[in-house]
């Protein structure tokens, strides 16, 4: 199982002497690569959107139409790109395939995106049987991460996911509310008035939506999303 620590040096010196070739196309990585090539970096996608819901937009707007009639409770969302190639493989490795060592350059990445750090991060749980499947919370370790980089602090048991819910890949809008509902609890703990959750996919917003009324209610003022990509799917 996965310690909950920040990927250390150690950790990279690792991946160094034994993983000699790019992640995503498997071509060989010259000295001052690492992890993946720079044709393969150059291919991560930087396109604009809305600081806000985060949607893709022509050009990066602080609010869309959306938000500007029917805005998410969050206040500012940070994302790194779209959830498609390169990504997309990217985050399949980090997540399904026990990857972890990823989740450091995949923070450095997303840091560069966050021009306001909240003084304090918390990632999204996970049920405590997908956590013994898995071997590690994914967004905990994007989490540490990022709080080195940030100069922040992280908070890794101020949620709780209560229920274990079903996979919500295949649910609309509609439904991955009412799987989340009452599926999360915020432990008594000391906050700041600016938070950040941290998540590595964000589709409809259901999850941090759920973690974001949560956090209101205990009378935070100010919470954002950091997250790796923004899925582009209209579910009803």
């Amino acid at each position: 199982m996965m310690p909950n620590r920040v990927p250390s040096w150690r950790d990279n010196l690792y991946h160094r002497l034994l993983f000699k070739h790019c992640s995503l196309c498997q071509l060989p990585l010259t000295h001052t690569e690492q992890y993946w090539c720079n044709h393969c970096i150059s291919h991560f996608p930087t396109l604009p959107y809305c600081q806000h819901c985060g949607t893709t937009m022509l050009s990066t707007v602080t609010n869309c139409g959306r938000c500007l009639s029917n805005p998410p409770r969050w206040h500012r969302f940070y994302r790194l790109g779209e959830y498609r190639p390169p990504l997309q493989q990217l985050i399949h490795q980090f997540k399904f395939y026990g990857k972890f060592w990823l989740a450091q350059p995949l923070a450095q990445q997303l840091a560069h995106q966050i021009t306001d750090p909240a003084p304090l991060l918390l990632p999204v749980p996970l049920h405590w049987r997908r956590y013994c499947l898995r071997g590690f919370n994914q967004s905990q370790q994007l989490a540490l991460v990022l709080a080195t980089i940030l100069n922040s602090q992280v908070n890794q048991h101020a949620f709780q996911r209560l229920r274990h819910t079903p996979s919500q890949q295949q649910l609309t809008k509609i439904q991955r509310r009412h799987n989340l509902k009452h599926a999360f609890k915020l432990h008594s703990c000391s906050l700041p008035d600016h938070v950040a959750i941290i998540d590595d996919v964000v589709t409809t917003g259901a999850t941090v939506d759920q973690l974001t009324q949560l956090l209101l209610q205990r009378g935070v003022k100010r919470v954002d999303i950091y997250t790796l990509c923004h899925t582009e799917q209209s579910l009803n």
